[in-house]
């Protein structure tokens, strides 16, 4: 029987069809993951952090990093790639900010590669320590399978989107070194369980930490700080150490 439709015929085109596609995917993540090795290379030796923001579009990636950025200005010395099929409105909202952004549009691609973050990268005079955060594309589904050389990845959920998100994108929650709920503000008017959406993104990933904020009032928000200032922390530790 053929695997394909299910009758009882032969089409060994479609199944070379198939194991050529595959084939062709296994290459193009070959590849990337080759730029994301050069990519992680050439951040250790600069001393610099790179942090992957992914989300569906709407979860609030570029409030959050405005907010973000703004509160925490003159402690962290930082610089955003901003990843989006087409415009230049979410780069344009952190340059109003003071921040070094560069946009980078991916046309009908849903997500970002390793190889146009690194020519990204050049773009950017960091000094030692700096951070570069990524806005990658909206989308919960391709951008968790491509490497870019990121240290940690943070994956975003706004309480609009319902608590089984996680159960429902497992390849994308599984990966994230921190997952944060956004939008708490408006968690009186939607349907929405944080203790059961942390225990979906808990049964990925048992130890993911989950933090619950708003960009917009504020709250939960020092959680956040807190976790990047323990991570700047321990890679100020690693350094001393080397």
């Amino acid at each position: 029987m053929c695997e394909s439709c299910g009758c009882s015929g032969e089409h060994p085109h479609l199944h070379q069809s198939t194991l050529r596609r595959l084939q062709v995917e296994e290459n193009l993540l070959a590849v990337n993951d080759r730029y994301a090795q050069a990519n992680r290379k050439w951040l250790a030796e600069r001393g610099i952090q790179m942090i992957n923001f992914m989300a569906s579009p709407g979860a609030g990636k570029t409030s959050l990093l405005v907010k973000t950025l703004t509160d925490l200005a003159g402690q962290l010395s930082c610089a955003v790639i901003e990843g989006d099929q087409q415009t230049s409105l979410d780069a344009e909202r952190i340059r109003a900010c003071g921040i070094p952004a560069v946009q980078v549009n991916t046309g009908k691609s849903c997500h970002l590669d390793a190889h146009q973050v690194g020519h990204a990268l050049v773009e950017f005079d960091l000094p030692t320590g700096a951070w570069v955060f990524i806005e990658n594309v909206g989308n919960l589904v391709c951008p968790a399978g491509f490497d870019l050389g990121e240290s940690k990845r943070v994956v975003l959920l706004s309480v609009t989107e319902g608590d089984d998100k996680p159960l429902k994108y497992p390849y994308m929650f599984h990966r994230a070194d921190l997952v944060l709920v956004t939008k708490i503000d408006l968690l009186p008017y939607v349907d929405f369980d944080l203790e059961r959406c942390t225990e979906h993104a808990r049964r990925l990933r048992p130890e993911v930490e989950v933090f619950a904020l708003s960009a917009k009032s504020g709250e939960g928000m020092a959680a956040w700080y807190a976790w990047l200032r323990a991570l700047a922390l321990q890679d100020l530790k690693s350094v001393s150490t080397a």
